[in-house]
């Protein structure tokens, strides 16, 4: 099944896709633009460091695009975010989590690298979709700033725990201090 960002598909469509990068948004299959370079160094050091820390700490699973977690079903909904994390204990609520080629739970914790051709709009409206679902915590990696934002949900919206630059370690509520700072992110 070819992907168009014109026509509208519905659930049983949306299980035939293929697993490519995009998002649908309300029935509209909207193809992502391919990464630059800098945008997948990013995510491979926060695979191989972030990663390597869940792993050691037996914390859960740390699992990159594309993988789609499902907002909604009808007006269908996903979204691709660069990384999830996933809980033991959440990853248990999924059966036979290892074959899913998508969630239709909430992941603790969305970690997004931004791209100089995001829109406001376009990114609180993913935080719109992540708060809807029940994600904790986004983190808004900004290569353009050599900085890390660690986004909380709380009764009042999304709150800032803390924007993360040089050496300082980046410190999120669902994951603990991480020894993982911009630095060595942006180098």
């Amino acid at each position: 099944m070819a992907l168009t960002a014109t026509r509208r598909i519905g659930w049983d469509e949306y299980l035939q896709l293929p697993l490519t990068y995009y998002e649908i948004i309300d029935g509209e299959v909207n193809a992502l633009p391919t990464p630059l370079f800098k945008h997948q160094k990013i995510v491979s050091e926060l695979m191989i460091r972030l990663g390597g820390q869940i792993h050691r700490d037996a914390k859960g699973y740390l699992v990159p695009a594309p993988y789609d977690v499902v907002i909604r079903r009808a007006p269908l909904r996903t979204r691709q975010p660069d990384l999830l994390f996933l809980s033991h204990e959440r990853a248990e609520q999924i059966p036979d989590l290892q074959n899913q080629p998508r969630i239709e739970v909430a992941p603790e914790l969305v970690i997004e690298v931004l791209s100089p051709s995001d829109t406001a709009s376009e990114w609180l409206e993913k935080l719109r979709d992540y708060h809807q679902i029940g994600v904790q915590e986004v983190w808004a990696v900004d290569p353009q700033s050599a900085s890390v934002e660690v986004l909380r949900w709380s009764a009042a919206g999304w709150q800032s725990v803390g924007v993360f630059t040089g050496d300082q370690p980046i410190r999120s509520e669902v994951l603990g201090e991480t020894s993982i700072t911009p630095a060595t992110l942006f180098e």
